[in-house]
C-alpha cells in the first residue's frame, strides 16, 4: 500500500484504476436500478447481472488505458484471470447484498422514508455501494499482484 502512495507510476495506476471503478460502479448500479425497477427482479440475480456488466467495462478499460503495457498474456488469459478475482469478488458481495439489504430496509423504512418505495430504493442502494466499495479494494489489489503482475513497478 506504502508502494502505491509513494510510487508516482503506482498512484498514476491506482487513480485510473479509480476511475474505471467509477464507470464500472455507474453501470453497475444503472444496471441493477433498471432491474430492480423495471423488472422486479430481486436485488441479488440484478445485483449479479449488474457485477457481470461491470466487470466486462473494467476488464477493457483496465487492459487498455490502466495497464497498456500488461502485454505479457493473451487477451482472453487475462480476462479469465479478471473474471476469477471478481468471481471472489461477488463471493464478498452477495453475502454483503443479502445480509445487508434487510436491516438497511427496515432502518430507512422506519426512520427516515415515510414512502416505502423510497426506503426500498434507498437500502438497495446504500447495500450496494456498501459492496461495491468492499470490492473494489479487494479487485485492485490483487488484479495489479496477480492479472497485471506483468507490469513493472517504476520508481
Amino acid at each position: 500500500m506504502t508502494h502505491i502512495i509513494t510510487n508516482p507510476t503506482e498512484r498514476t495506476r491506482f487513480l485510473k484504476f479509480a476511475l474505471v471503478g467509477t464507470l464500472g460502479a455507474a453501470i453497475d448500479f444503472g444496471v441493477m436500478n433498471l432491474l430492480t425497477r423495471l423488472t422486479g427482479m430481486e436485488l441479488v440475480p440484478a445485483g449479479t447481472i449488474s457485477f457481470t456488466c461491470a466487470v466486462i467495462s473494467n476488464f477493457l478499460w483496465n487492459r487498455y488505458w490502466t495497464y497498456p503495457e500488461s502485454r505479457s498474456r493473451h487477451v482472453l488469459h487475462q480476462l479469465v484471470m479478471f473474471f476469477l478475482v471478481n468471481i471472489a469478488g461477488i463471493g464478498i458481495r452477495i453475502p454483503i447484498l443479502y445480509y445487508g439489504e434487510p436491516p438497511l430496509m427496515h432502518l430507512f423504512d422506519n426512520r427516515y422514508f415515510h414512502n416505502p418505495v423510497t426506503a426500498d430504493m434507498f437500502a438497495k442502494n446504500v447495500t450496494l455501494a456498501i459492496a461495491v466499495g468492499i470490492v473494489m479494494l479487494w479487485n485492485f489489489f490483487v488484479n495489479r499482484y496477480w492479472t497485471y503482475n506483468d507490469v513493472i513497478n517504476e520508481a
